[in-house]
């Protein structure tokens, strides 16, 4: 903590880094201010007990800042961009074009950053119009009845006029696909002149925004049954303590990595012997991040959420509303099969952004080898067993980080509105634990001593 704040101050001493981390700010703060901003014909707060029955809408929600449970221009956030990426990451494999393209340096990236761009704003258009067909069907309240989301009053009437509804409907869509725009265009201001990555940087001020929220239900917990305040306050002052170690483990876990050592072979060119260093190959614990979780979270989400769709919230009786409750986040089988799936998609995704055979065949063109092992299969080999230990402990480190506020939860059913949750935290600590070495990097190049000094 000492050292992360001395590299904020040392940054803010810089004069164009003060101005990058100013800049970077005044972008947030535009981007909370349109969280803010609602969209027009809706009932906000219909839309938060709706929010509150669906666990992928409740996690997006989280994810957003709470714009999606208030109805505000940028409810779709980051996620239609976030989505895009995935998939065109995943095509980048499968696709050669793409394959290509991610080859070819900053003019490829640039391209692939176009196509992502495209990408999100189709998924953008799709997600709010099936937001929209959502907020259409309503809600209900605890008693059962029938809560209308869609509130036009004297402004358009919607129950003789078919070009009324036709206009509610692309005004309402028009609105979240515009602040979807707005994120994207926001987040590459913040790469082009603030510092840090500008999506990454987006998110996490609507993680943090939370915090607050977060603080208020801790405290309505404690409020809420006066006879055990004690107890209450004990299990409060536990959690934050776990929840504190978590975050020092995440850090711990996010540097970790596994250093195969390599020696490079000695050669002769000329007069001058070149080569003969040794170094090493970094493997990280937590290569894939948060994105496992984020595949799993979405995977096992949406059963419910179309289920939720379509009315069936898991209330009564029959097979789709015992399939909803079997993938309810209360539910035990909910938990396992969401570590279980954390874990394939970790391996997954280490997969297709790791090839042992090319890095083997790399050190073997540049006359590198690992000790012990000769060139070519062998290094492959032993590079693929080291990834799978690696992988698997990283796997579990995450699973296990997803599922403590499901755990949580059922000690005590009233932390379940508690929003902080494993991958917000894996976020947070990731977004704070990037933007820290980049103003180390750019401390480093301003203040380096020159060849005269």
């Amino acid at each position: 903590m000492n050292g992360m704040l001395t590299v904020f101050r040392n940054a803010w001493v810089d004069t164009q880094l003060r101005k990058k981390i100013l800049y970077t700010l005044f972008i947030l703060l535009l981007f909370r201010l349109g969280s803010c901003i609602f969209v027009p014909f809706l009932d906000n707060s219909a839309i938060t007990q709706m929010i509150s029955g669906a666990s992928l809408l409740n996690y997006l929600d989280v994810m957003t800042g709470g714009a999606l449970g208030k109805g505000t221009l940028l409810a779709m956030s980051i996620t239609p961009y976030i989505n895009a990426s995935i998939i065109i990451q995943l095509l980048t494999v499968a696709i050669p074009p793409l394959e290509r393209l991610s080859k070819e340096g900053e003019e490829g990236r640039k391209k692939i950053n176009t196509i992502t761009k495209f990408t999100s704003l189709g998924i953008a258009i799709f997600q709010a119009t099936a937001f929209y067909f959502s907020l259409r069907n309503g809600t209900t309240d605890s008693n059962d009845n029938h809560v209308a989301i869609l509130k036009f009053g004297d402004v358009l009437d919607t129950t003789s006029n078919t070009f009324s509804v036709v206009l509610s409907a692309i005004t309402i869509i028009a609105c979240f696909v515009a602040g979807a725009s707005v994120i994207i265009w926001l987040g590459d201001r913040i790469n082009e002149k603030g510092i840090g990555n500008g999506i990454s940087m987006i998110l996490f001020a609507g993680i943090v925004a939370r915090v607050p929220e977060t603080i208020g239900n801790f405290i309505g917990i404690i409020s809420s049954d006066p006879d055990n305040i004690g107890v209450n306050l004990v299990f409060i002052i536990a959690t934050v303590i776990i929840f504190v170690a978590m975050i020092w483990f995440v850090i711990f876990m996010t540097n970790a990595e596994r250093r195969i050592p390599v020696q490079y072979a000695k050669r002769v060119v000329g007069r001058k012997m070149y080569g003969g260093q040794s170094t090493h190959i970094p493997i990280k614990v937590a290569m894939s991040g948060v994105m496992p979780i984020i595949f799993a979270m979405s995977l096992m989400s949406l059963p419910q959420t179309i289920c939720f769709f379509f009315g069936i919230d898991g209330k009564g009786e029959g097979f789709w509303h015992g399939f909803v409750r079997f993938f309810s986040q209360q539910s035990a089988a909910y938990a396992v099969i969401y570590f279980v799936l954390i874990i394939a998609f970790n391996y997954f995704y280490v997969a297709i952004t790791y090839n042992p055979v090319e890095i083997a065949n790399n050190l073997k063109k540049n006359n590198g080898a690992i000790p012990g092992y000769r060139p070519g299969k062998p290094t492959s080999d032993f590079i693929y067993n080291s990834l799978n230990k690696i992988t698997l402990i990283g796997a579990i480190f995450l699973g296990v980080i997803a599922i403590f506020p499901i755990i949580l939860s059922w000690i005590n059913p009233s932390f379940s509105a508690v929003s902080l949750g494993g991958t917000t935290m894996l976020i947070i600590v990731g977004v704070a634990l990037e933007t820290v070495r980049t103003l180390e990097s750019q401390i480093m190049m301003r203040h380096h001593p020159g060849f005269l000094d």
